[in-house]
């Protein structure tokens, strides 16, 4: 469960073309408010729904008694709305105003979030979740195009530069939250920490998604009092002809770009052992020790996974941000390809040598996760400096689409047909193997001396 998401996931892809900002603002508009006081929460209103949809639903179904297979087919097909949303993201650029559509995807989400407590109540749980959590997702993808782009709008550009840290860090703080804190509550609730009646999977579960309803309720009504107005509304601009023209110009710039077959290789392919991993490491965790897991709780994998984790990956991605501006991304490329790749090893070891002692498989988790944080720092200035040119915003939108659908959403959905079929022993030894392609198209790929 990369978080990406992870991502990681995401992996901010939105189309960052702003229109119509109020003018002689400089992004300081009407009604201008310290960024300080709503940045942090703004990603943190992007953290939380994407970890529901795409981690926590990972532990919840397994717990719902459902098998590997399909847990990671249902899951993964929920990330569609992230690889398509460059698709509808000039809607939302020509329609409203990138304020309106937080705010109304915000209430959206939390209306949908405390929808999912009430369904797993129900004797068609499965289908009414998933349907759910499907429009939990196009609403979260929208909300991250939204976000991105008021974010360029609402803050001068020495302030964008001085909260990138910012955003990143309540991004990772708002999965920590997420994969963290409340599997860790679903945790104690089964344990029967605060009550009997909060013991069986779906109360809890049904309890961890109405506190996250509320919550995402809570941040749209704060954000609708303290978001800058810093744009006009717009109603008759959106054209789908002259849309779908200018996405067609965009697809001619990025299919022409130099080296466009070898970086197309990079984009989808770089990140295929660790989309493998993102869905089955959860479940090898938790499973039991018959059906090859190491049978953590939901308490300890909360704190281990869901929460060291990304603080691991977090202080791989700073290091790996810091190691790329200081040596350059030629110099660092492999050294970095390395680091995401090698580490993968630790999910052999403790497959083959099982072990109930918290602070070696919290160590494992740790290393291979900053080791993620470090190679995805790198292939992320990547798609940075492969988008550089025409129509940048547009071109990088396409990239981390690519990258999602190649290193997150189809490995995602096959890894738990491939797992249940060899056994987690295998798997990983085949999540090894793999990491040869990662090598493959590094070898492949062109980079710049600059």
């Amino acid at each position: 469960m990369k978080s990406e998401n992870i991502a990681q996931t995401k992996e901010k892809e939105s189309s960052l073309d702003v229109a119509n900002p109020l003018p002689n603002q400089e992004g300081q508009g009407v009604g201008a408010r310290a960024p300080y006081t709503w940045v942090p929460s703004l990603y943190l209103g992007e953290a939380l729904p994407f970890s529901a949809v795409m981690l926590i639903s990972v532990i919840m179904f397994k717990e719902m008694q459902l098998a590997d297979d399909e847990i990671t087919l249902y899951t993964g097909w929920l990330g569609l709305p992230w690889v398509i949303k460059p698709i509808w993201s000039t809607i939302i650029d020509n329609l409203k105003t990138k304020r309106w559509w937080i705010v109304t995807m915000q209430f959206l989400m939390g209306i949908c979030l405390a929808l999912v407590a009430f369904t797993l109540q129900t004797s068609f749980w499965l289908q009414a979740t998933l349907a759910i959590f499907m429009v939990i997702a196009f609403a979260s993808a929208t909300h991250d195009i939204s976000a991105d782009g008021f974010y360029i709008i609402g803050l001068r550009e020495k302030d964008q530069e001085l909260y990138v840290g910012v955003r990143n860090t309540f991004y990772r703080i708002g999965m920590v939250i997420g994969q963290g804190g409340l599997v860790l509550l679903a945790g104690y609730l089964q344990k029967g920490c605060f009550g009997s009646a909060f013991q069986s999977s779906i109360a809890s579960w049904s309890v961890v998604f109405v506190i996250l309803g509320i919550l995402m309720v809570l941040l749209g009504t704060y954000h609708g009092f303290i978001l800058p107005r810093v744009e006009t509304t717009v109603h008759d601009r959106f054209h789908i002809k002259e849309q779908l023209h200018e996405f067609v110009e965009t697809l001619k710039v990025f299919i022409t770009k130099p080296h466009i077959i070898s970086a197309l290789c990079f984009i989808l392919l770089f990140r295929l052992p660790e989309g493998l991993l993102t869905k089955i490491v959860p479940l090898f965790l938790t499973r039991t020790r018959a059906e090859g897991g190491l049978e953590m709780s939901n308490v300890d994998f909360g704190l281990i996974y869901g929460t060291l984790g990304v603080i691991g990956l977090l202080l791989g991605g700073i290091i790996g941000g810091w190691a790329v501006s200081k040596w350059g991304l030629k110099k660092c490329l492999w050294p970095l390809v390395l680091c995401i790749t090698l580490p993968d090893i630790v999910y052999v070891y403790l497959s083959y040598y099982p072990t109930d002692n918290l602070w070696l498989i919290g160590t494992c988790v740790c290393i291979e996760q900053i080791g993620y944080g470090l190679g995805f720092a790198a292939y992320t200035l990547y798609l940075v400096t492969f988008s550089r040119g025409e129509r940048t915003t547009a071109v990088f939108s396409i990239c981390t689409a690519g990258q999602y659908l190649g290193g997150v959403m189809i490995p995602g959905m096959v890894s738990g047909f491939i797992s249940k079929s060899i056994g987690y022993q295998h798997f990983f030894l085949l999540i090894m193997a793999f990491c040869l392609v990662t090598f493959a198209v590094t070898a492949c790929v062109k980079v710049n001396e600059e």
